[in-house]
């Protein structure tokens, strides 16, 4: 986590206690990335982000398919799905979002991949 003197170098969107979110802590924190985390599903903050996210990663990436959210979704919601259909979706539902959410403020990686994140901090 970031020393109170200096900003982190990114920001990290997603839910606490998932996973491949416990992967990117564990490989930010032995890598000495400075972050923030925000828990999109405490803060709230997925309405003020989701479609710049949408617009610089593409919606369909963003969109958590092999996820339990997804997976209990009527199959009409999940049929001929469409980026202004994903982004209502997932704003009611942050738990839709592929997580993490990685934004360097010039970068913005979706989903834990150590390669892409050796990539951006070397």
């Amino acid at each position: 986590m970031p020393s109170p003197d200096h900003a982190p170098r990114c920001r990290v969107f997603g839910i606490k206690n998932c996973d491949t979110m416990k992967k990117a802590f564990a490989w930010l924190d032995a890598n000495g990335v400075d972050y923030e985390f925000i828990d999109y599903k405490k803060a709230g903050v997925v309405a003020a982000h989701v479609a710049d996210w949408a617009q610089r990663a593409g919606w369909q990436t963003l969109v958590n398919r092999q996820g339990l959210t997804w997976k209990k979704l009527p199959a009409e919601q999940r049929a001929d799905l469409d980026e202004a259909r994903a982004l209502a979706l997932m704003n009611a539902q942050p738990t839709l979002i592929k997580r993490p959410v990685l934004d360097t403020g010039r970068t913005l990686l979706i989903g834990f991949d150590a390669e892409r994140y050796r990539e951006v901090f070397a």
